[in-house]
C-alpha cells in the first residue's frame, strides 16, 4: 500500500473555510470531505508522547489500542479479541483479532506489540504512561509474545486498574503501530497503524486531513465509545482549524463545515431552534477549574489558597459557564462516576468575610495574584474573569494573564504560574482522576497535589480490587485534597455537539472525542 506524505504547501481554497473563517467558493470536483471543525492544532502524531486531548482523538482514528474505553467508562475489546486473568492477577494474556492489517498491508501479530512496548518502555520515548509501568510507581510489568496471536503481560504486583491504563486516551490508547511508523534512524516519522483512517495530510494550523482504510477490519458490535464498529463511511474526513467559536459556529451555520464537536453552551439554545442542525448533549467526564501553585511563596500558604476558595461563588459561576446544564462539583471525581460518593458531592460555602481574614491571617498585602487562562477554551477566561471579579470582595487582588493554549499547556507542564484557570480531558476511573493531578513537583512539575500520605493512599486505590474497598480509599483521598486546596475544581460539564443535516450518525460520548467513523456524508 503506498505510503501517505504530510503536505505543507496547501491552497487557501482547499480548506473549505478561509483564515478568518469565512465561506468559500466550492471544494474541488469529487466527493467533498465530511469537514468537522477541530478548535487547534494537534502537537504531533506519535501516540501518548507530545500530546494533547484534540492529538489523543484524532490519532485515534489512526491508531489502535488492545483495549478501550467505552460509552459508559467500561473497557472493551479493540484489537485483541479476548483476554485471560490469572487467579493471581499478574498475568494478563491477550489473544489478537484475526485479519486485523496495518496501513502498509503488513497483518498485525505479536512481535509488533511487544515491539511498541519495548519502545513506550524507552525512556528516550518520552510516552505519558511509562511511569505507571516502569516501577516507578511501584508496578513493573513487561510484554512477550506466544505465539503469533498471543501477547504475555506479566505483573510483579495485582493492579486494579491495568485494563484501563491501558484504554487511558492521555497515554494514546497505548496504541499499536507498525516499526515503519520509525525512520531509518529510529525517530518517528508518520503513524502506520490499524484505524479505520490514515493521516494523509496536515497543514500545520490549518487543517489535517484522515483519508479512509479501505482494509479496516472493522468490529461487528455496537459502536460505542473508541470500541465496537468503527467502519469509515466516508472517503475523506478534513478536521478545519478555527480556534474561535464565533467562526466555528458561523462556518457550521453557513455549510462550510458539517460537524461541531464542541458547542459552547451560549451556542446550544439557537442551534436547538434551527431546523438544520440536530444538536446532541451528554454528560462531561472531564473537569474544569483552577490550579493553584503550592510551592508559590504567597498562595503556597495554605490559608490563602482557602480564602481564594471561600471567596469564590462557584455555582454562580458554574450557573453562567453553562447556561444553567451543569452543576457545581469540588472533587476532581465527575459526578457520573459510579464512585461518585456523598463526600466527593459536598456543596461549596462561600464566605467572604472568612476569606478576607484567612487571607490577612496568611500576611496577605495586596500584591496582584497572576491568573493565567487562554481564550482557546472560553470558558477558561470567563471563569477567570468571575473569578477576579469575586476575589476583589474580599481584598484579594487578581491580574488575568491571557495565553494562547500552547503556552498555557507549556506553562502548566513547567509548573511556571501562580494560579491557572485551566481544564482536564476525561478520567474515566477515580484512580486516574486523582492521579492526574497528584505526584511530586521535584519530578513532574505538572503536578498540582504533592502530598505523600495521598500519594500512598492513591497507590493503595490502583492494587485493590474490591469497588467497596476502594471507595473507603477514594473517600479518603477526596478529605485530603479538600483539606489541602491544591486545586478548585468548578464542574464536569456537558458535552454537546451540532451537525448539518448532511452528516448522519454523528454522537457525542462523555469524552468528548470528535469520532468520524459511522458518520456518512448525504450531499443530497
Amino acid at each position: 500500500m503506498k505510503r501517505r506524505s504530510f503536505l505543507t504547501q496547501v491552497p487557501a481554497f482547499a480548506l473549505g473555510v478561509s483564515a478568518l473563517g469565512g465561506p468559500l467558493a466550492a471544494l474541488a470536483q469529487g466527493t467533498r470531505p465530511l469537514r468537522m471543525r477541530l478548535n487547534a492544532d494537534i502537537r504531533s502524531t506519535d501516540p501518548g508522547v507530545n500530546r494533547d486531548a484534540n492529538t489523543d482523538f484524532i490519532m485515534s482514528h489512526v491508531v489502535e489500542g488492545l483495549v478501550g474505553y467505552r460509552d459508559d467508562a467500561s473497557v472493551g475489546p479493540m484489537l485483541a479479541e479476548s483476554w485471560e486473568i490469572s487467579e493471581d492477577g499478574r498475568t494478563y494474556t491477550f489473544t489478537l483479532r484475526e485479519g486485523v492489517t496495518f496501513h502498509n498491508g503488513a497483518p498485525l501479530t505479536s512481535a509488533e506489540v511487544v515491539w511498541c512496548w519495548s519502545r513506550y518502555m524507552d525512556p528516550e520515548t518520552g510516552w505519558r504512561g511509562a511511569r505507571d509501568y516502569n516501577g516507578e510507581r511501584g508496578l513493573t510489568v513487561t510484554a512477550e509474545a506466544g505465539d503469533a496471536r498471543t501477547v504475555i503481560f506479566t505483573l510483579d504486583t495485582p493492579n486494579a486498574l491495568f485494563l484501563t491504563n491501558l484504554a487511558r486516551t492521555d497515554c494514546g490508547q497505548t496504541g499499536i503501530y507498525h516499526p515503519d511508523s520509525l525512520a531509518a534512524d529510529g525517530s518517528w516519522s508518520e503513524p502506520v497503524g490499524t484505524g479505520p483512517f490514515m493521516l494523509s495530510q496536515w497543514e500545520r494550523g490549518q487543517y489535517l486531513e484522515l483519508t479512509r482504510f479501505d482494509d479496516y477490519a472493522a468490529l461487528d458490535t455496537p459502536r460505542t465509545g473508541l470500541v465496537g464498529d468503527k467502519t469509515p463511511l466516508v472517503e475523506t474526513v478534513r478536521y478545519l482549524i478555527i480556534p474561535e467559536d464565533s467562526s466555528a459556529r458561523a462556518a457550521l451555520l453557513s455549510g462550510d463545515i458539517d460537524i461541531m464537536p464542541d458547542v459552547a453552551t451560549a451556542d446550544y439554545a439557537g442551534f436547538q431552534s434551527n431546523p438544520e442542525i440536530t444538536t446532541d448533549n451528554v454528560p462531561g467526564f472531564g473537569v474544569g477549574g483552577f490550579l493553584l501553585q503550592t510551592t508559590d511563596p504567597v498562595i503556597g500558604d495554605l490559608r490563602m489558597r482557602q480564602a481564594l476558595k471561600l471567596a469564590l461563588d462557584a455555582p454562580q459561576i458554574v450557573d453562567i459557564l453553562t447556561e444553567g446544564l451543569a452543576e457545581a462539583n469540588q472533587s476532581v471525581v465527575p459526578p457520573g462516576s459510579p464512585y461518585f460518593s456523598e463526600i466527593m458531592a459536598t456543596p461549596f460555602q462561600r464566605d467572604v468575610a472568612r476569606a478576607r481574614d484567612l487571607a490577612a491571617e496568611a500576611g496577605y498585602d495586596g500584591t496582584p495574584i497572576v491568573l493565567l487562562a487562554t481564550q482557546h477554551y472560553p470558558q477558561l477566561f470567563d471563569m477567570a474573569v468571575m473569578a477576579q471579579a469575586m476575589l476583589a470582595e474580599a481584598g484579594i487582588t487578581v491580574e488575568v494573564e491571557v495565553l494562547d493554549w500552547a503556552t498555557l499547556l507549556d506553562r502548566y507542564s513547567s509548573g511556571n504560574y501562580q494560579a491557572m484557570a485551566f481544564t482536564f480531558s476525561a478520567r474515566l476511573d477515580p484512580a486516574l482522576s486523582y492521579d492526574m493531578i497528584s505526584g511530586d513537583k521535584a519530578e513532574q512539575p505538572r503536578k498540582v497535589w504533592d502530598n505523600p500520605k495521598a500519594r500512598e493512599v492513591l497507590k493503595r486505590s490502583m492494587i485493590e480490587s474490591d469497588p467497596a474497598q476502594r471507595q473507603q480509599l477514594f473517600d479518603q483521598l477526596e478529605e485530603m485534597f479538600q483539606a489541602d486546596v491544591p486545586m478548585i475544581p468548578l464542574y464536569s460539564g456537558n458535552r454537546i455537539s451540532a451537525s448539518r443535516a448532511a452528516a448522519e450518525g454523528y454522537a457525542s460520548w462523555s469524552v468528548g472525542s470528535p469520532r468520524a467513523w459511522g458518520v456518512s456524508l448525504d450531499e443530497a
